[in-house]
């Protein structure tokens, strides 16, 4: 029954029938699972407060992504990437990886698939590009530039805190892995869409002057500054991702630039719900036999092999369940397995959802952008395109981590 019914809010999940949030078959779901007796109250209990820090962080970081937009840094990053680009669709498509990855870092991989696609379709226009390299790369991006920091990603943080690696120690280990994820992209978009980087540019539209949105990229550097500083306290850093979002709201604010609402909604409470819905339900699943049946695919120790079989293990179940709902049923066990293999299911949860659009919830909302500027993008080509880039990278980014863990240790 506990699978049955995580089928259905995956697929609801999926086709968001009407435009209906998740939440709305989620939360039933796990009143159901409960009702059954498939989990007990005290453990979904205990599930929701352990996420809880992890959603307020998410809704944190939602909320200044946001006000960043109505600062105007997206648009900032719009005019830097056709300045820098100088109309040619190879150092656009450069400048596109190199924004996308800073802000997947920063402001976490949904940021770059809600504000920053929009952006690339009008920054390609302008400059008579075409546009598809670059939007994609939005979509690659938002999950492999995921890596490097415990804040990019909820699926990051899930894995801080189910083995208590330290901000720092945890970046150091991924800082390979992360680079290594992004070039091994850059390098096979270049090829994949030599066709279209190729192509010449159509007559552009000159650019209109946009200026520096400083206070936000202030208000930006102090926050991944406090992230790291709160790590070395034992501070959540949802704390300081609510500090700069606050910052940001009393500045908008007071320039009527927003309202209290608008703010609020910013933090998209029905997501949040779904998070820890979901939560609920892939504990009764874990809890009623996935456990047992997953448990003999993780393996033990920090040997390349190993990491490997546990990075492949994960995208696939990312493929198949989504890779929030596979990070909540592999994290149990891979902690008892150690901090290496938890990283290495990271890897895999992370990269391994750019091979079909239902690995990761980003991807999905990435499609529903693509299709309201017009565009439908190629089932046959974003998996063709997946299936160059995910297992190589994948790969070779499990190969950076078995070299951090040698060099740094876990």
């Amino acid at each position: 029954m506990s699978v049955a019914v995580l089928l259905v809010v995956l697929i609801v999940a999926v086709m968001r029938p009407r435009g209906l949030p998740e939440a709305v078959v989620a939360v039933p779901a796990a009143a159901l699972v409960l009702a059954a007796g498939a989990i007990p109250v005290p453990e979904a209990w205990s599930e929701i407060t352990r996420l809880a820090p992890v959603v307020g962080f998410l809704a944190a970081v939602l909320v200044l992504g946001r006000l960043c937009e109505e600062e105007g840094l997206f648009q900032y990053a719009g005019a830097l990437m056709a300045r820098v680009s100088d109309g040619r669709p190879r150092r656009l498509l450069l400048a596109v990886f190199a924004v996308a990855a800073v802000i997947t870092v920063v402001l976490s991989l949904d940021a770059t698939v809600v504000l920053l696609t929009p952006v690339v379709f009008a920054t390609a226009a302008r400059l008579g590009i075409r546009s598809k390299p670059h939007v994609y790369a939005c979509a690659h991006l938002a999950n492999s530039a995921s890596l490097l920091l415990p804040v990019s990603n909820l699926t990051n943080l899930l894995a801080v805190a189910a083995t208590g690696i330290s901000f720092l120690h945890f970046t150091a280990l991924m800082a390979l892995p992360s680079v290594i994820a992004v070039a091994t992209e850059y390098l096979v978009f270049r090829r994949f869409f030599a066709a279209d980087l190729g192509a010449a540019p159509r007559p552009r539209e000159p650019a209109p002057p946009v200026p520096t949105p400083t206070f936000a990229l202030v208000v930006l550097g102090l926050t991944l500054a406090g992230f790291a500083a709160a790590s070395l306290v034992g501070l959540s850093p949802g704390w300081v991702a609510s500090a700069g979002a606050l910052a940001l709201a009393c500045r908008a604010l007071q320039r009527r630039r927003t309202t209290a609402f608008a703010i609020v909604r910013a933090a998209n409470v029905p997501f949040l719900a779904f998070v820890l819905a979901l939560a609920v339900v892939v504990r009764a699943v874990v809890d009623n036999g996935l456990a047992a049946a997953l448990g003999h695919l993780m393996p033990t120790g920090s040997s390349l092999l190993a990491l490997l079989l546990a990075a492949t293990t994960a995208a696939v179940v990312a493929n198949l369940i989504n890779n929030l709902p596979a990070v909540l049923v592999l994290l149990p066990l891979a902690a008892a397995a150690g901090t290496p293999v938890v990283l290495a299911v990271l890897i895999g949860v992370n990269l391994g959802p750019n091979l079909t659009y239902v690995g990761s919830l980003a991807t999905l909302l990435w499609r529903r952008i693509v299709h309201q500027h017009d565009t439908q993008p190629d089932l046959g080509e974003f998996t063709r395109l997946g299936l160059l880039t995910v297992p190589l990278s994948i790969t070779l980014s499990v190969l950076g981590l078995w070299l951090g863990v040698l060099t740094l240790g876990a």
